[in-house]
């Protein structure tokens, strides 16, 4: 993914729609930034897999995939391409910095751009009534983090076995991506879980590197849950 794959108007939508985190029509696309992604462009970004589009109205509008995800984290820190303007080098100063807060939080660049409708509800607050009897506890949530758990012990030789990422969203192809991406994100922290890239790129289909997780500035393709 090297920068030359991208021109300039094309790397300022990847950004945008980074920082955006969420679909972005054309038309709001140039009422509030000056951008459209049309034609060969389009075509461009959705051939690579950056971007996703698709006809909403008489327009388009766009999402950025994980592999778009990947392309601005590979970005930051990038010099400033040549005739860039002022503004263009204020942008590439904050992306060069990003890194630095990044490291010390432990977070990826969709931890820092997610939208708040994207994080889980807060739980409502309790209602008083009656308690239940201490012989008939309550049922276990089925939250994604349960589902995953459950995926991998079904697939896993053993605890700690690695298991394809590829594997673990077909058997959770109910649930949303980005439920599933971001759960897995708060799972790479625990201390039972290791979320890895595979070490042989070469040995990855298209499938397996479309089911990787950005984590950090590497996509990750191998889920293990217990110890090693």
């Amino acid at each position: 993914m090297t920068d030359e794959k991208l021109s300039l108007p094309e790397k300022a939508v990847m950004i945008t729609l980074m920082a955006e985190a969420r679909e972005v029509s054309n038309p709001e696309l140039k009422q509030r930034y000056g951008l459209t992604l049309d034609g060969k462009s389009r075509t461009h970004l959705n051939d690579l897999r950056f971007v996703s589009s698709r006809r909403q109205g008489r327009a388009f509008a766009h999402l950025l995939e994980d592999r778009g995800w990947a392309w601005c984290v590979g970005h930051l820190g990038a010099e400033l391409p040549p005739r860039s303007g002022s503004a263009a080098g204020a942008l590439y100063a904050v992306l060069a910095n990003l890194p630095r807060h990044l490291d010390r939080a432990g977070l990826s660049l969709a931890d820092v751009f997610h939208r708040d409708e994207d994080a889980p509800a807060p739980a409502p607050a309790p209602v008083a009534a009656v308690p239940a009897p201490r012989t008939a506890p309550a049922p276990a949530a089925d939250d994604t983090e349960a589902r995953i758990r459950a995926a991998y012990a079904d697939l896993a030789d053993a605890p700690g076995a690695w298991v394809s990422l590829t594997l673990i969203r077909a058997d959770l192809a109910d649930l949303p991506r980005a439920d599933v991406d971001r759960t897995l994100r708060h799972m790479y922290r625990l201390p039972d879980v290791h979320i890895v890239p595979e070490s042989n790129q070469k040995s990855l289909s298209t499938v397996d590197r479309a089911a990787a997780v950005i984590i950090g500035d590497q996509e990750k393709h191998l889920l293990a849950i217990g110890n090693r």
